[in-house]
Protein backbone atom coordinates (compact mmCIF):
# COMPACT_ATOMS: atom_id res chain seq x y z
CA UNK A 1 0.00 0.00 0.00
CA UNK A 2 1.32 3.12 -1.17
CA UNK A 3 2.07 6.20 1.74
CA UNK A 4 1.29 9.63 0.90
CA UNK A 5 2.53 12.25 3.07
CA UNK A 6 0.81 15.19 4.07
CA UNK A 7 1.96 18.54 2.80
CA UNK A 8 5.40 19.81 5.02
CA UNK A 9 6.05 16.63 6.54
CA UNK A 10 9.43 15.25 7.16
CA UNK A 11 10.10 12.28 4.65
CA UNK A 12 13.00 11.27 6.85
CA UNK A 13 10.08 10.42 9.02
CA UNK A 14 9.09 7.67 6.84
CA UNK A 15 11.28 4.38 6.78
CA UNK A 16 13.12 4.31 3.05
CA UNK A 17 10.78 1.12 2.22
CA UNK A 18 8.05 1.61 3.75
CA UNK A 19 6.36 3.05 0.10
CA UNK A 20 8.06 0.41 -2.33
CA UNK A 21 5.35 -0.88 -4.38
CA UNK A 22 6.78 -3.71 -7.07
CA UNK A 23 3.56 -3.88 -8.57
CA UNK A 24 3.00 -6.52 -11.63
CA UNK A 25 0.07 -6.55 -13.40
CA UNK A 26 -1.05 -10.02 -15.04
CA UNK A 27 -3.45 -11.15 -17.29
CA UNK A 28 -6.11 -11.17 -20.48
CA UNK A 29 -7.61 -8.29 -22.28
CA UNK A 30 -9.54 -7.12 -19.43
CA UNK A 31 -6.33 -6.14 -17.89
CA UNK A 32 -4.61 -5.23 -20.74
CA UNK A 33 -7.42 -2.71 -21.66
CA UNK A 34 -8.71 -4.01 -24.64
CA UNK A 35 -11.46 -1.79 -25.60
CA UNK A 36 -10.15 1.45 -23.81
CA UNK A 37 -8.17 2.85 -26.67
CA UNK A 38 -4.75 4.93 -26.21
CA UNK A 39 -2.43 1.75 -26.50
CA UNK A 40 1.11 1.39 -26.16
CA UNK A 41 2.48 0.98 -28.93
CA UNK A 42 5.51 -1.34 -27.74
CA UNK A 43 2.75 -4.00 -26.69
CA UNK A 44 1.96 -4.95 -30.20
CA UNK A 45 -0.70 -7.75 -30.49
CA UNK A 46 -1.28 -7.24 -26.52
CA UNK A 47 -2.82 -4.11 -26.87
CA UNK A 48 -2.12 -3.17 -23.81
CA UNK A 49 -3.85 0.13 -22.84
CA UNK A 50 -2.64 3.13 -20.89
CA UNK A 51 -5.97 3.88 -19.76
CA UNK A 52 -6.18 0.32 -18.37
CA UNK A 53 -6.95 0.40 -14.41
CA UNK A 54 -3.29 -1.58 -13.73
CA UNK A 55 -1.67 1.55 -15.96
CA UNK A 56 -3.87 3.89 -13.91
CA UNK A 57 -3.32 2.48 -10.46
CA UNK A 58 0.22 2.05 -10.78
CA UNK A 59 0.69 6.36 -11.88
CA UNK A 60 -0.75 6.60 -8.45
CA UNK A 61 0.43 4.37 -6.08
CA UNK A 62 3.43 1.74 -7.90
CA UNK A 63 7.40 2.71 -7.54
CA UNK A 64 8.14 0.27 -10.30
CA UNK A 65 5.32 -1.24 -13.08
CA UNK A 66 5.77 -4.42 -14.80
CA UNK A 67 2.47 -4.42 -17.13
CA UNK A 68 2.74 -8.27 -18.79
CA UNK A 69 -1.53 -8.73 -19.30
CA UNK A 70 -1.64 -9.61 -23.02
CA UNK A 71 -5.29 -9.80 -25.59
CA UNK A 72 -6.22 -13.49 -25.90
CA UNK A 73 -4.21 -14.80 -22.58
CA UNK A 74 -4.73 -17.97 -21.35
CA UNK A 75 -3.97 -19.59 -17.98
CA UNK A 76 -1.01 -21.13 -20.11
CA UNK A 77 -0.21 -18.26 -21.96
CA UNK A 78 0.33 -16.60 -18.50
CA UNK A 79 2.32 -19.29 -17.11
CA UNK A 80 4.73 -19.52 -20.28
CA UNK A 81 5.28 -16.09 -20.58
CA UNK A 82 4.16 -13.69 -17.91
CA UNK A 83 4.66 -15.51 -14.70
CA UNK A 84 8.77 -14.30 -14.97
CA UNK A 85 7.78 -10.70 -14.29
CA UNK A 86 7.33 -11.92 -10.71
CA UNK A 87 10.09 -12.01 -8.07
CA UNK A 88 10.34 -12.09 -4.48
CA UNK A 89 10.51 -8.94 -4.36
CA UNK A 90 6.88 -8.28 -6.00
CA UNK A 91 4.26 -6.44 -3.62
CA UNK A 92 1.42 -5.89 -5.48
CA UNK A 93 -0.20 -8.41 -8.19
CA UNK A 94 -3.59 -8.33 -9.98
CA UNK A 95 -4.71 -10.50 -13.04
CA UNK A 96 -8.09 -11.43 -14.87
CA UNK A 97 -8.19 -15.00 -16.21
CA UNK A 98 -10.55 -17.90 -17.05
CA UNK A 99 -12.51 -16.41 -19.96
CA UNK A 100 -10.69 -17.58 -22.91
CA UNK A 101 -9.44 -20.56 -21.66
CA UNK A 102 -13.90 -21.40 -21.30
CA UNK A 103 -13.61 -19.98 -24.61
CA UNK A 104 -16.18 -16.84 -24.16
CA UNK A 105 -15.22 -14.68 -27.51
CA UNK A 106 -16.25 -17.65 -29.39
CA UNK A 107 -19.07 -18.17 -27.29
CA UNK A 108 -20.11 -14.13 -28.02
CA UNK A 109 -19.75 -14.84 -32.01
CA UNK A 110 -22.17 -17.77 -31.83
CA UNK A 111 -24.79 -15.83 -30.07
CA UNK A 112 -23.96 -12.85 -31.99
CA UNK A 113 -24.18 -14.75 -35.49
CA UNK A 114 -26.38 -17.87 -35.15
CA UNK A 115 -29.68 -16.97 -33.15
CA UNK A 116 -30.64 -18.02 -29.22
CA UNK A 117 -30.97 -22.03 -29.87
CA UNK A 118 -27.15 -21.66 -30.73
CA UNK A 119 -26.56 -19.03 -27.89
CA UNK A 120 -27.94 -21.21 -25.33
CA UNK A 121 -25.71 -24.41 -26.67
CA UNK A 122 -22.54 -22.81 -26.88
CA UNK A 123 -23.20 -20.99 -23.32
CA UNK A 124 -23.78 -24.35 -21.92
CA UNK A 125 -20.53 -25.64 -23.16
CA UNK A 126 -18.26 -22.41 -21.75
CA UNK A 127 -20.32 -23.24 -18.71
CA UNK A 128 -19.27 -26.92 -18.53
CA UNK A 129 -15.46 -26.16 -19.27
CA UNK A 130 -15.80 -23.37 -16.00
CA UNK A 131 -17.15 -25.77 -14.26
CA UNK A 132 -15.35 -28.88 -14.71
CA UNK A 133 -11.74 -27.85 -16.12
CA UNK A 134 -10.98 -24.49 -15.21
CA UNK A 135 -10.45 -24.88 -11.32
CA UNK A 136 -7.32 -27.38 -11.97
CA UNK A 137 -5.95 -24.41 -14.24
CA UNK A 138 -6.86 -21.79 -12.10
CA UNK A 139 -5.28 -23.51 -9.28
CA UNK A 140 -2.08 -24.73 -10.92
CA UNK A 141 -1.93 -21.04 -12.00
CA UNK A 142 -2.67 -19.58 -8.41
CA UNK A 143 0.15 -21.62 -7.13
CA UNK A 144 2.97 -20.87 -9.69
CA UNK A 145 2.04 -17.23 -8.86
CA UNK A 146 2.79 -17.45 -5.17
CA UNK A 147 6.11 -19.54 -5.46
CA UNK A 148 7.37 -16.67 -7.96
CA UNK A 149 5.95 -13.73 -6.01
CA UNK A 150 5.86 -15.48 -2.24
CA UNK A 151 5.91 -11.92 -0.49
CA UNK A 152 3.11 -10.39 -3.06
CA UNK A 153 -0.51 -9.33 -2.06
CA UNK A 154 -2.56 -11.05 -5.18
CA UNK A 155 -6.03 -9.83 -6.20
CA UNK A 156 -7.65 -11.68 -8.91
CA UNK A 157 -10.82 -9.60 -10.54
CA UNK A 158 -13.64 -11.15 -12.46
CA UNK A 159 -15.88 -10.02 -15.47
CA UNK A 160 -18.65 -8.24 -15.28
CA UNK A 161 -21.83 -8.90 -16.92
CA UNK A 162 -22.43 -7.54 -20.16
CA UNK A 163 -25.84 -6.89 -20.11
CA UNK A 164 -28.09 -4.87 -18.41
CA UNK A 165 -31.42 -7.36 -18.35
CA UNK A 166 -34.39 -6.17 -19.78
CA UNK A 167 -32.54 -3.09 -20.48
CA UNK A 168 -33.00 -0.55 -23.18
CA UNK A 169 -32.21 -2.45 -26.43
CA UNK A 170 -34.51 -2.53 -28.95
CA UNK A 171 -31.99 -4.40 -31.84
CA UNK A 172 -29.27 -7.01 -31.22
CA UNK A 173 -29.45 -10.78 -30.02
CA UNK A 174 -32.37 -11.41 -27.61
CA UNK A 175 -32.82 -11.37 -23.94
CA UNK A 176 -32.74 -14.89 -23.09
CA UNK A 177 -29.59 -15.17 -25.23
CA UNK A 178 -28.61 -11.85 -23.10
CA UNK A 179 -29.40 -13.61 -20.00
CA UNK A 180 -27.72 -17.00 -20.30
CA UNK A 181 -24.44 -14.80 -21.31
CA UNK A 182 -25.03 -13.24 -18.02
CA UNK A 183 -25.39 -16.72 -16.19
CA UNK A 184 -22.20 -18.02 -17.86
CA UNK A 185 -20.49 -15.05 -16.35
CA UNK A 186 -21.45 -15.89 -12.59
CA UNK A 187 -20.59 -19.51 -12.80
CA UNK A 188 -17.12 -18.21 -13.99
CA UNK A 189 -16.93 -15.51 -11.80
CA UNK A 190 -18.11 -17.88 -9.02
CA UNK A 191 -15.07 -20.54 -9.97
CA UNK A 192 -12.84 -17.55 -10.14
CA UNK A 193 -13.89 -16.74 -6.85
CA UNK A 194 -13.57 -20.13 -4.58
CA UNK A 195 -10.41 -20.65 -6.27
CA UNK A 196 -8.98 -17.34 -5.26
CA UNK A 197 -10.08 -18.40 -1.83
CA UNK A 198 -8.37 -21.20 -2.07
CA UNK A 199 -4.79 -19.80 -3.16
CA UNK A 200 -5.26 -17.30 -0.10
CA UNK A 201 -5.38 -14.45 -2.64
CA UNK A 202 -7.66 -11.58 -2.33
CA UNK A 203 -11.06 -11.42 -4.73
CA UNK A 204 -12.22 -8.60 -6.32
CA UNK A 205 -16.21 -8.84 -7.65
CA UNK A 206 -16.89 -5.93 -10.49
CA UNK A 207 -20.14 -6.98 -11.16
CA UNK A 208 -21.94 -4.62 -8.57
CA UNK A 209 -19.50 -1.55 -10.04
CA UNK A 210 -20.71 -1.85 -13.39
CA UNK A 211 -24.69 -2.33 -12.64
CA UNK A 212 -26.64 -0.31 -15.29
CA UNK A 213 -23.63 0.38 -16.87
CA UNK A 214 -23.83 -2.56 -19.11
CA UNK A 215 -24.78 -3.14 -23.06
CA UNK A 216 -27.96 -1.77 -22.88
CA UNK A 217 -27.94 -0.23 -19.49
CA UNK A 218 -29.85 2.35 -18.34
CA UNK A 219 -26.28 4.77 -17.54
CA UNK A 220 -23.63 5.40 -19.48
CA UNK A 221 -22.57 2.06 -21.12
CA UNK A 222 -19.22 1.17 -19.73
CA UNK A 223 -18.73 -1.90 -22.22
CA UNK A 224 -18.32 -1.97 -26.15
CA UNK A 225 -21.04 -3.91 -27.71
CA UNK A 226 -20.19 -5.31 -31.50
CA UNK A 227 -17.23 -2.64 -33.07
CA UNK A 228 -14.75 -2.19 -35.08
CA UNK A 229 -12.19 -3.14 -34.39
CA UNK A 230 -13.53 -6.25 -33.75
CA UNK A 231 -11.52 -7.30 -30.67
CA UNK A 232 -12.52 -4.82 -28.83
CA UNK A 233 -16.12 -6.27 -28.68
CA UNK A 234 -17.70 -6.92 -25.34
CA UNK A 235 -14.72 -5.32 -23.60
CA UNK A 236 -14.53 -2.24 -21.23
CA UNK A 237 -13.82 1.24 -23.04
CA UNK A 238 -11.89 3.68 -20.89
CA UNK A 239 -14.53 4.48 -18.44
CA UNK A 240 -15.34 0.99 -17.71
CA UNK A 241 -11.79 0.47 -16.53
CA UNK A 242 -11.85 4.36 -15.10
CA UNK A 243 -14.72 3.47 -13.23
CA UNK A 244 -15.63 0.23 -13.41
CA UNK A 245 -11.91 -2.00 -12.52
CA UNK A 246 -10.08 0.60 -10.62
CA UNK A 247 -12.22 1.44 -8.09
CA UNK A 248 -12.84 -2.43 -7.39
CA UNK A 249 -9.26 -2.90 -7.73
CA UNK A 250 -8.09 0.08 -5.32
CA UNK A 251 -10.54 -1.08 -2.46
CA UNK A 252 -9.13 -4.34 -2.79
CA UNK A 253 -5.58 -3.34 -2.72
Amino acid sequence: MAITLAAGSLFLAVPANAATVNYVALGDSYSAGVGAGNYDSSSGSCSRSNSAYPALWANAHANNFKFVACSGARTGDVLNSQVSALSSSTTEVSITIGGNDAGFSDTMQTCVLDGTSSCLSAVATAKAYATNTLPGQLANLYATIHSHAPNAHVVVLDYPHLYQVPGSCWFGISDTSRSAINGAADTLDGVIAKAAANAGFSFADVRGQFSGHEICGDYDQWLHSTTLPIDESYHPTADGQQYGYLPVFSTNS
